[in-house]
């Protein structure tokens, strides 16, 4: 049992706290001791502003690149070969777009550009002004770099063309012509992906929705909200918070990823535990197929059970069957009282049977449940500047960070209370912190949302994006660390209430050997435990041909016979989602 002075100080800080006397500082505690206060913030704006900023700008992390991917030349093909190292001599700013192959996977598979794709012409890119207007057709290199390669610097492709539509009928005009014309096309948002989805792989036409940015309609008594493709999540967030309500999807990159993004990929993000999938949440969309129809399933109902629910083909498709172009969406209001706390456990049991507790103790004010083992938080203390351990006295084996959001502050701080309390006293928590500030809240996030950044700082990185069942997701990070040995630090964290592990393997540089013992036991493992391969990133290119670990023959003979009806000259992101097997 938990020593009783340990609850009787936290009794003590509660009970200072309710009468209005300074909080006590973040510091150490005895073991059991829970540093005591409270946040009454809105949620999306406690999030770390500072990391989206590095996170995204690449301030820092170019020596972690110098060994990235060699750029094999052999003619019209890439071959599938993860992380080979560049040549040492390769620079960033020469990554140009005559680069013609790629290494992206370990099972050498040979991606060969389809021979039915048409080549850019002068007269393709006079069609195009001709529709948009010659400032919104970009040729210039520079731009055209950062259209080709993808935010991790991974992927590179070598399209010679970007386009940038301002309406959906000039989306449709240019399918239209790249369809007739057999050009393959490439739908690009904020360009966030981590699994090259997002990039050209040869020279396809990039076709950027960053234009089409305006914000519809927004009804205050449904809560719904239509809005553009090109919409920047944080400035969704931002509008709607003036209006009082928020969006059920936070992301760590949502300085720069897009909504229509978002809805491609079915990003889940940190309020998937309370709001559930955009499955659920987005109620209507407008896309474009590839032979230029529109579709216009922009409903705003809740209810709509006229037929098959088109939408859902869409929500996840990474933009395969067709490119969206605006997106209906319900919002819930915002909550006023809001808790962030940082927890320390024992072991992955206790993370577990915490999370069972918080389910059933919170319930509907359960916001956020994430958790990290020690090795990503000994990353983010070391790498990530600003990160700082709210529990110094030890590093512990694991660490909890929890959300809670209500409406009723009195209300929400009791059931907290008696959660940590009841956690306390059942040796579920070793030590935590409640945060007493905005600033605390975001120090809390930062260990968490840091750890992507951490790594790449680290050196070269292994990312594995997976859902697998709870009770038995911490152990394929175990049996990764007995395979690897002291070759390299086996990272484990992610959204624990939704059963989806970042697993990720940092080594000094990428190694062919390191690569070989990960996979493919890292999807035949997640395949026996009735796992995904892909939680929440998507499939891209990286995954397209691993499909069947998650998937049945027979499904992805649908999912095929899908893709041939709404794009039969499969100009839509070629290369990604379906195996190429498939699709030949």
């Amino acid at each position: 049992m938990v020593n009783r002075n340990c609850r009787a100080t936290l009794r003590l800080l509660t009970l200072i706290n309710r009468q209005g006397h300074p909080h006590p500082p973040l510091s150490s505690s005895p073991s059991g001791h829970i540093s005591h206060s409270y946040l009454i913030l809105p949620f999306s704006i406690a999030f770390v502003f500072l990391t989206v900023l590095c996170f995204y700008s690449g301030t820092g992390i170019d020596a972690c690149w110098k060994q990235l991917q060699r750029n094999n030349v052999h003619g019209e093909h890439k071959i599938v070969s993860f992380f080979s190292p560049l040549a040492s001599s390769l620079k960033t700013r020469q990554w140009g777009v005559k680069i013609q192959s790629r290494c992206y996977g370990s099972a050498s598979v040979l991606v060969q550009r389809n021979p039915k794709f048409s080549k850019l012409n002068d007269e393709d890119v006079r069609y195009f002004e001709g529709i948009l207007g010659a400032k919104n057709v970009i040729q210039d290199d520079e731009k055209l770099i950062t259209a080709n390669t993808d935010w991790m610097r991974k992927y590179k492709g070598s399209s010679k063309l970007l386009l940038q539509p301002r309406t959906t009928d000039q989306v449709s005009e240019i399918l239209k012509y790249c369809n007739f014309r057999c050009l393959a096309v490439v739908p690009q948002g904020g360009n966030t992906g981590l699994v090259g989805g997002s990039v050209p792989v040869f020279d396809e036409v990039v076709v950027s929705l960053s234009a089409m940015s305006k914000i519809i309609s927004f009804d205050k008594v449904s809560g719904i909200l239509v809005c553009e493709a090109g919409c920047i999540l944080e400035n969704i967030i931002s509008f709607l918070d003036s209006e009082g309500f928020i969006m059920p999807l936070d992301l760590g990159a949502k300085g720069s990823c897009q909504i229509g993004g978002n809805v491609s990929t079915n990003a889940g993000g940190l309020r998937l535990l309370r709001y559930g999938s955009l499955h659920g949440n987005v109620l209507g969309i407008e896309a474009v197929l590839a032979d230029g129809t529109v579709l216009d399933m922009l409903k705003t109902l809740r209810k709509d059970n006229t037929g098959y629910d088109l939408k859902h083909l869409f929500i996840g498709s990474e933009g395969s069957l067709g490119i969206v172009t605006k997106v209906s969406i319900l919002t819930p209001p915002k909550l006023s009282s809001v808790n962030v706390a940082f927890l320390a456990c024992k072991d992955y049991s206790s993370c577990q049977k915490l999370l069972q507790e918080a389910r059933r103790k919170l319930g509907e004010i359960l916001s956020a449940f994430e958790f990290l083992d020690s090795n990503a938080m000994n990353l983010v203390l070391n790498h990530l500047e600003g990160a700082r351990n709210p529990l110094p006295t030890s590093l512990h084996n694991f660490y909890v960070l929890i959300e809670t959001t209500g409406s009723d502050e009195s209300s929400d701080k009791q059931k907290l209370e008696a959660f940590l309390l009841g956690s306390m006293e059942n040796e579920l928590i070793s030590d935590g912190a409640l945060a007493q500030d905005i600033n605390q809240a975001s120090s809390f996030w930062l260990l968490r949302e840091g750890i992507p950044e951490a790594l790449m700082r680290a050196g070269a990185v292994y990312k594995y994006d997976l859902s697998i069942p709870v009770e038995k997701m911490y152990n394929l990070v175990e049996e990764m660390r007995s395979r690897l040995g002291n070759d390299a630090n086996v990272v484990g964290y992610g959204h624990l209430g939704d059963g989806n592990l970042h697993l990720n393997v940092s080594t000094p540089q990428y190694d062919d050997k390191i690569l070989s013992q990960i996979e493919p036991f890292v999807y035949e493992w997640t395949s026996k435990h009735h796992g995904s391969i892909s939680a929440e990133h998507g499939l891209g290119l990286m995954k397209a041909n691993k499909i069947f670990y998650s998937k049945s023959p027979e499904t992805v003979k649908v999912m095929t016979s899908i893709k041939k009806l709404l794009d039969p000259n499969h100009i839509l992101n070629p290369y990604k989602v379906l195996p190429c097997s498939s699709i030949s």
